[in-house]
């Protein structure tokens, strides 16, 4: 279908819209994007209606709300073609009188009066081109929607403790590490995901921040790892019983603001290379998002069954752990020795793997990446764990704690790596007279 665009001229500011508005054009950056979902359409029984929201912002105090609605080829299609950070032209939205009790409930707080209607039929949305107008904008991208001193430290949520459970709080601060996006299907059938990162500045560190959203995850997951600073605006907090710590999570009201051009971003970001300047963050505090050195094996007093585990990883994505009183009844050891042990690194305690082909830890947040390392041997073994109820399959067994379970350790050997190698084809017990026979013709 071809559509035809006016110039980018005429457009309506954010702060001049009102209801009785028609054919308007409004520009703005996307500082936030919710992800498309389906809903039963009540006018057509058995079928569906699509929709997805995210917000603009066209001045550094004004931003509104826009959503679209649609079918799912239209609607998957439509959300595909921008994301957050970038610059969008809307021609012919509807204005209308946002209903606050449901704007404050699922969507970020606006100083608009109304929100933005986009529909198939009436309406469309692309990438500003237009430099100039670019140039004006993109900047909004790093202006933060609240005040730049309303914020809680990760010492001040931490001070506050369950008091702040169920709240919703401005954050500021760094990005710590990112972790592994994680999927999983809910109880209805859908598929879901999660991502946690780890937030840190001069009061606190490995604070976890955790996304569900795809759009956020998206997000995130082009950060640099110690670089870069985040001001969270609308973040829920709650208190995690089983990690017994303190979690901030996004939801749909949640706007982050990448690297915050205000002054106390500016002041947080020069404390933060200070403490990395100073070593402030080593071992366990480079590890990546769930890494399980987290959790502290005394804590972990939670037993289940194999039936019972598995049923709530399927309930829950949130990590969890547990004991299980089971039987070790598959231990891969047939596999070539590559498989069976790999090399570590020694850069900062961190042992994560290293790269076989550069020599350089696979952590992205290792404090020496990109340099050629050390390495340590060790076990990287599967192994299946049952009990009467059923069988965990696969399960990570390294390191040290693969040493202490197979009692013997990993010796690497110098002729492995160079020189003579010889290849045993066949082991048995010798006869001892061919012994002697083929021996004396050695014995001087």
């Amino acid at each position: 279908m071809k559509m035809m665009y006016g110039p980018i001229g005429n457009c309506v500011p954010i702060s001049d819209l009102n209801i009785n508005i028609t054919h308007s054009k409004v520009v703005g950056v996307i500082i936030g994007k919710t992800d498309s979902r389906g809903f039963p359409d009540r006018k057509n029984f058995g079928s569906e209606r699509f929709t997805f929201s995210f917000t603009i912002k066209d001045s550094p105090e004004h931003f509104i709300n826009v959503s679209a609605w649609g079918n799912e080829e239209y609607i998957h299609g439509l959300s595909s073609r921008f994301q957050i950070g970038d610059c969008v032209v809307i021609e012919n939205p509807l204005v209308v009188t946002k209903d606050y009790e449901k704007e404050e409930r699922f969507c970020p707080s606006t100083p608009s009066t109304y929100r933005l209607l986009v529909t198939e039929t009436h309406s469309s949305i692309r990438i500003c081109s237009d430099l100039e107008t670019e140039a004006r904008i993109l900047p909004l991208f790093h202006m933060p929607i609240k005040d730049s001193r309303d914020f809680y430290s990760l010492g001040d949520i931490t001070a506050n403790g369950e008091s702040l459970d169920g709240h919703i709080i401005n954050i500021l601060a760094a990005v710590q590490s990112i972790g592994e996006e994680k999927f999983f299907t809910k109880s209805d059938g859908r598929k879901g995901q999660r991502l946690e990162i780890k937030l840190f500045d001069d009061t606190g560190k490995s604070f976890p921040f955790v996304c569900w959203d795809k759009e956020t995850i998206r997000l995130v997951q082009t950060l640099t790892q110690r670089e870069t600073v985040l001001f969270i605006a609308d973040a829920r907090i709650t208190f995690d019983s089983f990690r017994n710590c303190m979690t901030a999570t996004a939801t749909s009201k949640t706007i982050i603001t990448l690297n915050p051009d205000t002054a106390e971003a500016n002041q947080l970001y020069t404390c933060i290379r200070e403490l990395l300047e100073a070593g402030g963050l080593d071992d366990q505090d480079i590890l990546s998002g769930d890494d399980v050195q987290y959790k502290s094996l005394d804590s972990i007093s939670d037993v289940l069954t194999v039936e019972k585990l598995k049923a709530r990883s399927q309930e829950h994505a949130e990590v969890f752990h547990c004991i299980i009183f089971g039987f070790i009844t598959s231990l891969e050891l047939n596999s070539s020795i590559s498989k069976v042990i790999h090399n570590f690194s020694t850069s900062a305690k961190c042992k994560f793997r290293i790269n076989e082909e550069s020599q350089t830890c696979s952590n992205d947040a290792c404090p020496n990446q990109g340099q050629q390392l050390q390495a340590t041997e060790g076990f990287d073994l599967l192994v299946d764990i049952s009990d009467h109820t059923g069988t965990v399959q696969s399960c990570n067994l390294t390191g040290t704690v693969a040493e202490k379970t197979l009692g013997c350790k990993v010796f690497p050997s110098a002729r492995s790596r160079s020189g003579m190698r010889a290849s045993i084809l066949s082991c048995a017990l010798a006869d001892p007279v061919e012994v002697k026979q083929n021996f004396a013709s050695f014995v001087v």
